[in-house]
């Protein structure tokens, strides 16, 4: 029978207040509680109008009072409730690691897989616990058993971990990458489709799919590539760090093979941690990074042989997607995309200001790129933060370049007005 993670959690504070097992940091009421009960943090009732009810996803962060922090896309703070996990979690492995390590929190994964899954729309058996996008693409760009002269299509704005693993697969093994440049932002999915499809040929083993591609925010037809992939016998890889737990889909709706993601993003769990998602036939076809003796099994516990690694890291990903659901994904989604959207519609005007990414949603959610006429994108970082404290980052990459702005959940408005201020006040400097 499968677990069920919050009987997990509860079993398991009764076993140490039980065994008077470090009584002072985990007493079973306290400790239960603390992970399966988000009534304990005050949440907010049905009907709190929303401004109230943001206030309190606020208060629910240890962000910096002297820093706008607005580069949530490179790495997301964890909301307090999982940093509290964590570092009970961690203090707990100390007293004894092989054992707790190894006896007891190994069985605490199978619940937290059934939880992730259950948000994936998809099986428990296809989904293995990562340490982030890089490590779970990896498992599959090291793991497919491509030939020499065998073709992958991807873009020039894929993320740089990710092209630089193909070039090298390239230059050792001899497979054929090819390339799509897009000019972006578009906002037609079949032209962004079609861009893919053209890059097709008889010898295409797989497509590279990022789903919104992070410099820019730019949300990718994947469906439809897919769709199309499929019908030519071709395999789906999707990079979907930016977005799990930001837009409100399930992973088979994408009609991929297999999706990689980082759960210290848009989830919020401790960093250091995410998710591969590999579909039930596909499993017995991909070699793992790091082996067992059966590497050719097809259990999607194979993805999960690194060693030692962190599971206090590992047991406070249920925290964040507890934290994550209280929210709700639907409304999560709507209130990013609309921070997005304030931010950008208060500064499309401005004289010399240049938006470059949609503000459609079906194209966007809460990455916005701009620009100034008369400034490179290093100098407008640097003036946000040196005066303003104002945290972005600057972007240069393929047909790509402008300052890059991803406000997170307990943004307030009242933040990006101060953005909107230093962005006027820079661009007037240029009249």
């Amino acid at each position: 029978m499968a677990i069920n993670r919050r009987s997990f959690v509860r079993q398991f504070g009764a076993t140490l207040g039980a065994a008077s097992l470090g009584t002072t940091l985990f007493p079973a009421l306290t400790f239960g509680e603390g992970f399966e009960n988000l009534d304990l943090m005050n949440f907010p009732p049905p009907g709190t109008p929303e401004d109230d009810f943001w206030s309190w996803v606020q208060q629910s962060y240890t962000v910096s009072p002297n820093i706008i922090n607005l580069n949530n896309g490179g790495v997301s703070p964890s909301p307090k409730i999982v940093q509290d996990t964590f570092e009970r979690y961690n203090r707990f492995c100390n007293e004894a690691p092989s054992y707790y390590m190894w006896r007891i929190l190994d069985q605490g994964r199978e619940a937290l897989r059934a939880d992730l899954a259950a948000l994936a729309g998809c099986s428990p058996g296809e989904i293995a616990i990562n340490r982030n996008t890089t490590e779970a693409m990896d498992n599959i760009i090291y793991g497919l058993n491509l030939q020499k002269g065998d073709e992958v299509v991807l873009t020039k704005q894929d993320y740089p971990n990710v092209i630089n693993l193909w070039k090298m697969l390239e230059q050792r093994d001899g497979i054929v990458l090819k390339w799509i440049n897009l000019e972006l932002p578009m906002e037609d999915e079949d032209a962004i489709a079609q861009a893919y499809i053209d890059a097709f040929t008889g010898k295409t083993k797989l497509v590279n799919i990022t789903h919104i591609i992070n410099w820019i925010g730019q949300i990718v037809p994947v469906k439809k590539i897919a769709a199309a992939a499929h019908q030519r016998g071709i395999d789906v890889l999707v990079d979907g760090a930016h977005t799990f737990a930001l837009l409100d889909f399930k992973i088979p709706d994408l009609d991929c093979d297999y999706f990689a993601t980082s759960l210290h993003k848009w989830m919020g769990a401790p960093f250091g941690s995410g998710l591969l998602y590999v579909k039930k036939d596909k499993i017995p076809g991909i070699y793992p990074i790091y082996p067992d003796d059966k590497p050719l099994a097809s259990e999607i516990v194979k993805f999960e042989r690194m060693g030692t690694r962190s599971f206090a890291s590992e047991m406070a990903i249920g925290s964040a997607l507890d934290f994550h659901l209280a929210i709700g994904s639907k409304r999560k989604e709507n209130r990013l995309r609309y921070l997005k959207n304030y931010w950008m519609e208060r500064v499309k005007d401005i004289p010399g200001v240049h938006l470059h990414t949609s503000f459609k949603p079906e194209y966007s959610c809460v990455i916005g790129l701009f620009s100034i006429d008369g400034y490179e994108p290093g100098e407008i970082d640097t003036y946000l933060f040196s005066n303003h404290k104002i945290h972005t980052v600057s972007i240069v990459w393929e047909n790509i370049s402008g300052v890059r702005v991803t406000p997170n959940v307990y943004t307030l408005e009242r933040d990006l007005d101060k953005l909107v201020m230093a962005i006027g006040e820079l661009a007037a400097k240029k009249k």
